[in-house]
């Protein structure tokens, strides 16, 4: 016998369902709350916490003091002081980490860091006994046992990992008004989405789904670009941080952010870029048999006319949207994330039974240029004058100016 929802029923209902309501809105006030502090205690602190080795997980590590004072933490009250240049050896065991040196008996805990004293501290980590992908880090190393690996986490300054992402993103051996410019792009992302592993207790890994970060720069002058740029990013007219996207060379002109990521900003606009265009990377040329050519096009929804030949040929001198034949279109950037090409920016020309693809720039061609920026430091400009190059209307300002975008909520 079916059950008739009287009034009463309906009125109890609506209690629960408001109830719940609250319930979730309160929870979402406080992960609101948690998200805030997290952010401030680590900007406070002038911290940031980095999960390295992300692209190799591991189930166990090597941990060398190179330089400083280091002690060893499990969280029972005691600490172990470190010898600089003994190998510490961290495994995952049934669950938990195992730790061995020589220096003291191995025991097993559940968790641990490896704190810097001297805030001078250094430090040499690799995994899984691997010797060739040895890496130095200053700060702290918390480590924990997570779904059959290890977590390693380098808890380190600010402005060190903003010197470390530098020279891994920028490179070595350039002019300090290009790194600084480098530095503030740096920055800008990392205050931007610092939640970015909220979730999973920390900040950022350490490969390209954040920043590529491989330790600790002695460069002194990409130590020095971070430092004389300390605090800076990029605010767009409304003092939100901006997305400050750059690439390796745009071949002559950058692209406007919609047509790579479908959503435009107005600071991203199409920049005439007349200094990247004899750089390394400016120029690229691909062949491809027509026969290939051609079950591409088909397999990408292409009907060809049997009653004449396709052509083929697209000129593309300045930077389009699709590659058009007849009615049919289909987006560069896809044709380069298909056929993994360095740049959407391409002409295609029919040479006999191959298609010739002439293409200009590395990257997808948004935001800043580095090779263009690279020839404007060279030339005298100042990296204020770099960054307002290639991003329209924005204010580079301290980061106690700008509006935090909560971003990863």
């Amino acid at each position: 016998m079916s059950r008739r929802v009287g009034d009463t029923n309906i009125s109890s209902l609506t209690k629960i369902a408001d109830q719940s309501r609250l319930g979730f809105n309160m929870n979402k006030k406080i992960l609101i709350l948690q998200f805030i502090l997290f952010v401030i205690s680590g900007t406070l602190l002038g911290q940031v916490r980095v999960r390295i080795f992300a692209n190799h997980p591991s189930t166990s590590g090597v941990f060398t003091v190179t330089s400083g004072k280091y002690e060893l933490d499990i969280y029972d009250g005691k600490s172990t002081p470190l010898t600089i240049d003994e190998p510490l050896i961290l495994a995952r065991l049934n669950g938990k980490i195992a730790v061995k040196a020589e220096s003291f008996q191995s025991f097993m805990c559940d968790s641990l860091i490896l704190r810097g004293l001297t805030g001078n501290d250094r430090f040499s980590f690799r995994v899984n006994g691997s010797v060739k992908n040895r890496q130095f880090y200053s700060g702290d190393l918390k480590c924990l046992p997570d779904l059959g690996i290890l977590l390693f986490i380098n808890i380190c300054d600010v402005e060190q990992y903003i010197a470390g992402v530098v020279r891994t993103e920028g490179g070595t051996g350039r002019k300090i008004e290009y790194l600084k410019s480098q530095a503030v792009l740096a920055r800008t992302y990392m205050y931007k989405h610092f939640s970015r592993h909220l979730l999973d207790g920390y900040n950022f890994c350490d490969n390209t789904h954040c920043q590529a970060y491989n330790g600790v720069s002695t460069d002194t002058i990409i130590k020095r670009a971070a430092l004389e740029t300390k605090g800076l990013v990029i605010l767009d007219r409304d003092s939100n941080l901006v997305i400050s996207a750059f690439h390796s060379n745009c071949g002559g002109e950058t692209s406007i952010s919609e047509d790579v990521w479908l959503s435009g900003h107005s600071y991203l606009n199409k920049v005439i870029d007349p200094y990247c265009t004899k750089s390394p990377n400016a120029k690229w040329r691909k062949s491809i048999p027509i026969s290939e050519w051609e079950a591409y096009l088909k397999k990408s929804g292409y009907k060809p006319d049997a009653s004449a030949a396709p052509s083929y040929n697209y000129s593309q001198l300045t930077r389009q949207k699709d590659y058009r034949i007849g009615s049919f279109s289909l987006p560069f950037r896809q044709i380069r994330n298909d056929l993994i090409l360095r740049s959407a920016f391409f002409s295609v020309i029919r040479e006999g039974d191959a298609i010739t693809l002439r293409g200009r720039g590395y990257g997808h061609g948004v935001g800043l240029c580095q090779e263009g920026a690279m020839v404007m430091a060279a030339r005298g400009f100042k990296y204020r004058d770099i960054i307002g190059f290639y991003y329209s209307d924005v204010i580079i300002s301290d980061v106690k100016n700008a509006k935090i975008v909560k971003n990863d909520l």
